[in-house]
Parts: structure tokens; C-alpha cells; sequence
């Protein structure tokens, strides 16, 4: 059993609904959803190339994927969510914005947000007492030798290269996409996105998803609200 703590709107949001849809999958139900039809790209098309974000569900990462530490349970990790959760205040993020991350895409602020990423900061120290050393294989398969000198130092301190001062916010929207293809879809990310992306995406949870198994597609197991002790069970 692995844990990530992440944002994502709640279920019923508009935006959790058309990015599931993106996606093909529901991550709070664990449902399949059928890709929506878009003028541009073939269903095909659009099953293959978010074949990676599916399994990984709707969400912007805070503190990535890890196991608990010998002698900590579940209902350990889930008081110190919630504890820590109401000492937090929401964050309003700046306007979400389809951008292009290399060959993939995801939705990002507009521009950065302090305030955000204090948040996953605090989250990372936060249960990092909880969490499981790296064993060997997993620090070999995050291939330490492609890492600068700060992500290679966050591997080792916090069990994954890209937090702290290599912390970038985004929501994935693809895997790699092939370089033919990236004009057609980066227009129709946008366009299928945008109505969605007028409102203000608030961070008013810290979500825990769970992959039951290795491998296995994560779901949404709690939202837990910022700013209140109550934690809300959706899974």
C-alpha cells in the first residue's frame, strides 16, 4: 500500500468531471469514463496518450507517493492528516492555465503562487516521520544520476527528487505525446478546458489517495477540508 497526499476539486466539481472524463477515469468511484468526443482527436487518440495520468487519477501532487514506516497505521497517518489539515488556511490559486511541460500537458497557475507552495512544503515535513525509507530499488529507479545536485539531496532527505525547492504545482492532463501530435492536441486542451478554468480553483482540501496495490490505478480514499478539524470520507 502506497499513500500521496494531493489536491483535487471535489467530486462534483466541473472541473473534476470533464478532467475524469479527459482521463477516462473517476478517481474518487474508480470508474471508467468514457473519453468525451472532441472535434480534432480521435477517442483512440486521447485513450492513449492519458494512458499514464489515468492511473495516477485527477490530482496536483503535494507530497508523492510513499509507504508507512514500520509500526505506523493507517489510522495514525489519517489523526495527523486531519490535525494538520484545520491548522491550514485555503489557497486561491492564480488562473489555471493549459501549458505545455515538454512532450506532456497539465494545467499549472498562471504564474507562481507562494502560498501554495508553502503548503506542500509543510506537507512534506509534516509526515515525513510517517514515511518508509526508500529501499534500494526505488532510490536505483528514480536514476539519481539524471538529478542536479538539490533533487539529488530531496531524494535522499525526502524520498523523492521534485519537492521543497523543486516543487512545481500542476495537474497532469497527458503522458508523452508524440512530436507530430503535440500542435493538435495542445489546441485541444485548450479549448476543452477553458470553460472550466473562468472560475478560481481554490485549495480547500488535502486529498489522501491510496494504490491498494503496486500497479494498481489510485483512488481517492479522504478528503480532508483546510481550515477545519472535520475530516469528510468520500471512498
Amino acid at each position: 500500500m502506497r499513500y500521496a497526499i494531493n489536491f483535487t476539486p471535489p467530486a462534483s466539481d466541473p472541473l473534476t468531471l470533464a478532467a475524469s472524463q479527459w482521463l477516462g477515469r473517476n478517481a474518487f468511484s474508480g470508474e471508467a469514463m468514457e473519453p468525451p468526443a472532441i472535434r480534432g482527436l480521435g477517442l483512440h487518440e486521447i485513450a492513449f496518450n492519458t494512458a499514464v495520468p489515468r492511473r495516477y487519477g485527477f490530482h496536483g501532487t503535494l507530497r508523492p507517493p510513499f509507504r508507512l514506516a514500520d509500526g505506523v497505521i493507517e489510522p495514525l497517518l489519517l489523526r495527523q492528516l486531519m490535525h494538520f489539515a484545520g491548522q491550514q488556511q485555503p489557497v486561491r490559486l492564480p488562473k489555471m492555465e493549459v501549458v505545455r511541460l515538454g512532450n506532456r500537458f497539465a494545467l499549472m497557475p498562471s504564474r507562481p503562487c507562494d502560498d501554495l507552495h508553502h503548503l506542500a512544503a509543510s506537507v512534506v515535513q509534516h509526515v515525513e516521520t510517517l514515511r518508509a525509507p526508500m529501499s534500494e530499488a526505488e532510490l536505483e529507479r528514480a536514476d539519481p544520476g539524471q538529478l542536479s545536485a538539490g533533487q539529488f539531496a530531496n531524494l535522499h532527505r525526502y524520498g523523492h527528487p521534485f519537492v521543497m525547492d523543486e516543487f512545481r504545482f500542476h495537474m497532469t492532463l497527458t503522458g508523452a505525446v508524440g512530436p507530430e501530435e503535440i500542435g493538435r492536441f495542445e489546441e485541444v486542451l485548450r479549448r476543452y478546458f477553458e470553460p472550466f478554468l473562468e472560475r478560481p480553483v481554490n485549495v480547500g482540501n488535502l486529498a489522501l489517495f491510496i494504490e491498494p496495490e503496486p500497479g494498481a490505478p489510485f483512488l481517492v480514499h479522504s478528503l480532508h477540508p483546510l481550515g477545519s478539524v472535520a475530516s469528510r470520507r468520500i471512498a
